[in-house]
């Protein structure tokens, strides 16, 4: 059986909510948390978008990206304070309103206990109307389903926990190989030939990313598709290539 095309592939994209992101006072983490979790299971993650913690922002975006996308995760702006206003944002994008989850109050009531639940700590537990939870393994407040729309911490060890649940419950498609030769070679002197080689495999991604390591300029030249006989193929041109021109060839080191 052949493997799906990348076009019959699920797509995502991430959106991250919070004004600590944009005044770099906060650097992201779940980026790439998410983009490799979600590239091992064959979805592509087409988009990222960081807004700040305005409502019609983060409404707008969420419905021109839970429209255009299999899967929309959310991170940020779940917490107990008054500027975590991602879920009345979620819900106004849903047109519904604000509810109470009990198996969230439950959740919360367990782990603070009766005494500790204060009001602040039961804003947790609102989701909008008709929403499910996401488990969170590490601390007890919940994530949020609703559709095609997955609201999750900015806490990256929370976030990346409540992804490794939700990952189970997706529609995969096909898996995507990838293979990264770097060489210490300017990509100007590549450029031609390497376009050449992508010319012939137009099923695949390949795409060059320069780099500076002790002075010296490099470049790593990646080769990633579904079909990983014709990655490898590209990938083995791509070296050969690279090593026409005798340029020293090193480790990938990410």
């Amino acid at each position: 059986m052949n493997a799906p095309s990348p076009a019959s592939s699920p797509t995502a994209a991430l959106l991250i909510i919070g004004n600590e992101i944009l005044s770099g006072r906060t650097q992201d983490a779940n980026l790439h948390a998410a983009a490799t979790r979600l590239n091992a299971v064959g979805i592509v993650l087409k988009e990222v978008r960081v807004v700040a913690d305005i409502t019609a922002d983060i409404v707008e975006a969420v419905n021109i990206l839970r429209a255009r996308y299999t899967y929309l995760f959310t991170t940020g702006g779940i917490g107990p304070t008054h500027d975590d206003i991602t879920v009345d944002a979620i819900a106004s994008a849903f047109g519904v309103g604000v509810e109470e989850h009990p198996d969230a109050r439950a959740l919360l009531t367990r782990y603070y206990g009766v005494e500790n639940l204060t009001d602040a700590r039961l804003r947790m537990a609102r989701v909008p109307a008709g929403a499910t939870l996401i488990d969170n393994p590490v601390s007890a407040a919940p994530g949020i389903k609703i559709a095609n729309v997955y609201i999750m911490a900015g806490v990256p060890k929370i976030m990346q926990a409540m992804m490794d649940t939700i990952i189970l419950t997706l529609r995969h498609g096909a898996k995507i190989h990838s293979r990264t030769l770097s060489a210490y070679i300017a990509e100007s002197a590549i450029a031609h030939d390497f376009g050449a080689i992508a010319a012939r495999y137009p099923q695949l991604d390949l795409g060059s990313y320069p780099w500076v390591k002790d002075a010296r300029f490099g470049t790593a030249l990646v080769s990633r598709g579904t079909d990983e006989q014709a990655v490898s193929q590209a990938a083995d041109e791509i070296r050969q290539m690279v090593e026409s021109r005798g340029a020293d060839i090193i480790p990938w080191e990410g």
